[in-house]
């Protein structure tokens, strides 16, 4: 896949360590897919230590908005120092404001309780007015990747707006494609946008080998 990292998101110790031996890159753990996914239990996290590979652990209190209070975010930190110890290498979260913009407190909080490990604002990101701003804000605030489909409902609508967020981006944030990413629309949408990562689910990565191409 023309040198690009490719993050498969997973809900299991099984999974995890099918996506490791067939090439992902590293794996975002969380549980609860169907609703978008939540904070992994510390066992999980801990039984991925020997993948061999980077383990980001989201951190998502409950399912639903991204708005959250202050008994909330003190939870959140607390669960990114707790997952970090289990041996996280790096955390996807995210937190909005009631009118729909960055928690800056909250995500500087989250920032300073992951230390030298990077925070992914996963993508809550695509629900933001001005995505433009936006990643200006999270590189002021020390976020390291964001995740997004550009807006879009997937990321081959959205190419336009990743190649341009990845053009802002100039190597400060690394912009990670996620949204509909299979097998068969990858190399599309890493050559037109540049994105230096892709996101999937491992489930829907997966694809029958008949449906592959030439397969």
């Amino acid at each position: 896949m023309i040198d690009t990292v490719f993050e498969a998101c997973v809900e299991s110790l099984d999974k995890a360590r099918e996506a490791a031996a067939c090439g992902a890159d590293r794996v975002e753990l969380c549980i609860d897919l169907a609703h978008d996914g939540c904070t992994p239990p510390r066992s999980l996290v801990t039984g991925c230590g020997a993948l061999g590979i980077p383990v980001i652990a989201m951190v998502r209190p409950r399912p639903g908005d991204f708005t959250y209070a202050r008994a909330e975010i003190n939870a959140m930190c607390d669960s990114v120092r707790a997952l970090g110890a289990c041996g996280a290498s790096g955390f996807a979260t995210g937190a909005l404001t009631d009118d729909g913009g960055i928690d800056r407190a909250a995500t500087s909080r989250l920032v300073t309780a992951a230390g030298d490990r990077p925070v992914t604002f996963h993508r809550a990101f695509d629900r933001l007015g001005n995505p433009d701003d936006a990643l200006d804000t999270l590189i002021e605030l020390g976020v390291r990747r964001v995740l997004t489909s550009g807006s879009a409902t997937s990321a081959a609508n959205g190419v336009a707006t990743l190649r341009r967020l990845v053009s802002r981006a100039a190597g400060r944030i690394e912009v990670i494609a996620a949204g509909g990413i299979r097998p068969s629309n990858v190399e599309h949408i890493v050559t037109v946008t540049n994105v230096p990562a892709v996101h999937a689910r491992w489930s829907a990565w997966q694809t029958p080998v008949a449906d592959r191409p030439g397969g």
